[in-house]
């Protein structure tokens, strides 16, 4: 895709709901099923001009082109890991960039997508704090990011799942995550991926979770790292806007379909969070909710001084949970050496580093120009 010129105006037309695609049609008195063609083309044949939506009149096309472009984002970087991972780096059209990591598994293929630029909640554990927030993406910089791995993916490793753990909070963008949550999950005319396909990750931001429940089907992931305030409040300061009680009660009184679980995340972190009794701890706080728990081993980073339990303390801790009736999995990372696991996302130039050069490729994780 060609680069982004700052100064061009013109709206990216994958940012425009379905109803308002119609009403630009309407004032050109054109029928609203062009909205569906323009839609197909662009989310599920992944046209990257108007000029290849071929079954629409060239004067549609030439209008399209005046009003709108197509593509928010130009891929920068893109590094390869050992474990078939690839991280991308995509620059917005202020200058700003994003990462995005598409991760190969037995059976489907993951995409992790950033909802911002950076993060303003603090999350000591986590590198894109770091930054700080720079600002929230649009619907069509989240949108983006798939489609534009997914038009260099082989067609034999398409993207079946999503996850929302990128860099940012996606609910603290609520209106474009579930904007393009819309175009994704859209049967008819967006990207067709089932929303059991689809996590969305959170701290724990309480109103903005209830409406997740309401307006979506996705799944949730909630971020928990501890049930005891003082632990969780130093990792997540928005745990003494909402804590742990407070949390918890909001789980239990979600609209969850009888066939879904949420999902708690827990960071394991040596010393801190990682003993069997925070284990029973867990466990306890937990019952009532229909949920599974995914256990991470904490990913190191630079500026961080927290380390990750050995082997044995992991095993137990999932061990402790399992015996009392708590589905549990460990979480192992990937990507990790090429700074792509959980927590790790932070761009490199924010810290003069400058990012690394290799270009890799979704198919392998090699490298190449």
């Amino acid at each position: 895709m060609e680069d982004i010129n700052p100064s061009d105006t013109r709206r990216p037309v994958e940012d425009l709901s379905d109803s308002e695609l119609s009403a630009w049609l309407d004032a050109r008195g054109l029928p609203a099923y062009r909205a569906d063609q323009i839609r197909r083309w662009l989310f599920r044949k992944r046209a990257t001009s108007f000029d290849a939506m071929t079954d629409l009149a060239a004067t549609l096309r030439q209008a399209l082109a005046r009003d709108f472009v197509i593509g928010s984002l130009v891929m920068q970087q893109c590094l390869g890991s050992r474990d078939g991972s690839v991280k991308y780096l995509f620059r917005l059209g202020d200058g700003g960039v994003v990462e995005t990591v598409y991760i190969p598994e037995a059976g489907r293929v993951t995409l992790c997508v950033s909802t911002q630029v950076g993060c303003g909640l603090g999350c000591v554990f986590c590198a894109t704090a770091r930054m700080g927030l720079k600002r929230n993406l649009t619907q069509a910089e989240i949108v983006d990011q798939i489609l534009d791995v997914q038009r260099r993916c082989p067609e034999d490793q398409r993207i079946s799942n999503l996850v929302f753990m990128g860099m940012g909070e996606p609910l603290a963008n609520y209106e474009a995550t579930r904007g393009a949550l819309d175009v994704i999950t859209d049967a008819r005319s967006g990207m067709g991926i089932s929303p059991r396909k689809i996590t969305v990750s959170t701290v724990g931001l309480l109103p903005q979770m209830r409406r997740l429940m309401e307006e979506t089907r996705v799944n949730l992931a909630i971020s928990l790292h501890s049930v005891r305030d003082s632990v969780r409040s130093e990792l997540i300061p928005v745990n003494r806007k909402y804590p742990v009680a407070q949390l918890l009660d909001c789980c239990r009184s979600l609209p969850v379909p009888r066939r879904k679980r949420i999902t708690f995340e827990y960071l394991l972190i040596d010393g801190l969070n990682d003993l069997a009794a925070d284990a029973a701890e867990l466990a306890g706080r937990l019952h009532g909710i229909r949920c599974k728990v995914n256990l991470i081993p904490f990913n190191p980073h630079e500026g961080s001084a927290y380390r990750r339990p050995s082997e044995t303390v992991i095993e137990r801790f999932g061990e402790t949970l399992r015996a009392r009736g708590i589905q549990t999995n460990v979480r192992r990372p990937r990507g990790d050496d090429i700074q792509a696991a959980c927590g790790q996302l932070y761009h490199a130039a924010v810290a003069g580093g400058g990012g690394a050069e290799n270009i890799g490729s979704p198919a392998d994780g090699r490298t190449e120009h």
